[in-house]
Parts: C-alpha cells; structure tokens; sequence
C-alpha cells in the first residue's frame, strides 16, 4: 500500500500542518513517510503546498509529477495540480472560491464545505481537520487514534485542550464529504 498525494492551497489555511499530521499519523502506525512542504516568501495568504507519502515500503523520491489523491483548497492550486491526479485517482475540493469546477472525467471527485462549515460554527481554525475527515472517509489509510496522536505530537502542549474539538472537525468532515457526479 502506497498513498501519494497532495495538498494545495493558501498559506495560513492549514495546508502544511494537515500534511504534518497525516505524516505522524503515519508514523504512529509504523509506515514509511515523506513530508515534502513547497511554500512562497509570503507564507499567509501567499500559495503552500505539501506532498505526502504513506507507504508499507520504503519510499524512493519524495518528489512527485503524479498524485493518487489531491486535495484542493483554492482555485490556483486547482489549476495548477488537477491535471497531476493519476487516471483512476481522487480529487477532493472545498469549493469556497473556486469559480471554475474540476472538469476531468479519468478521476474520482469529492466536494467538501468545509470552509462555510467552519465559518459558520465560528471555527476558522477547524477548517482543515474537516478537510482531512473527508479524506479519511473517503480512503481511511491511517487510524482515527493514530491522527490524534498525530494532532497531539503537532499542537503545542498550550493547544492540547482543543483536541477534542478538532477531533470534532474531524468526524464532521467524514459526514460532509460528497462525491461529484462527473461521468
């Protein structure tokens, strides 16, 4: 089993961190794993990206061409990343601010609302957990318990009183995701 795959978007929505806890969840599990972080100078606001590998095997290159999965936060990182999503693979998009939808038919797609969601419960800062929920409903690769020891092992000792509640996000995320007719 080997899992590549991205995620894109904005600096400052949770790109790098979502990426980190897969990575130490993977870990907590024993796989292998890459983290590979790409950001612009500006950081917040400016475009980030990360790439991870989960992999029972030893993993070659951390720098890939191709995804299994991408997960897509704005419409920069959309354009820039849905035409690497390998035929038969999966792509997973919050569509706050995406103005032109993905449009492939090779590949599966998934929309979550989780920037309204989070919006809306007054949670900016659970967006991401509800991204990585969908994912995780979607292709369960890595334990619930493993990515909150994840979580734990990211979060600074200071912000342990919010794992339940993005453990929340998380759950919310498994029930929001919907798969995109686009056959």
């Amino acid at each position: 089993m080997q899992y590549e795959i991205i995620i894109a978007g904005f600096g400052g929505q949770g790109v790098l961190s979502m990426g980190k806890i897969l990575a130490y969840s993977g870990l907590m599990e024993g796989k292998e794993v890459s983290w590979f972080p790409s950001y612009g100078p500006e950081q917040r606001g400016g475009t980030a990206n990360v790439t991870v590998i989960l992999s029972d095997e030893r993993i070659s290159s951390p720098v890939l061409n191709e995804y299994d999965i991408a997960i897509i936060l704005n419409q920069p990182s959309l354009e820039k990343f849905e035409h690497s999503v390998k035929t038969g693979g999966i792509l997973i998009y919050d569509g706050y601010g995406i103005t032109h939808k993905p449009s492939r038919k090779d590949i599966r797609i998934f929309e979550i609302d989780a920037m309204n969601t989070a919006a809306q419960e007054g949670n900016a800062k659970a967006f991401n957990m509800i991204v990585l929920g969908g994912m995780l409903k979607i292709v369960p690769m890595v334990k619930m318990e493993s990515v909150m020891a994840g979580l734990k092992k990211s979060l600074p000792e200071r912000h342990h009183k919010l794992l339940p509640m993005n453990e929340q996000a998380i759950l919310q995320g498994m029930e929001l995701i919907k798969e995109v007719d686009n056959k």
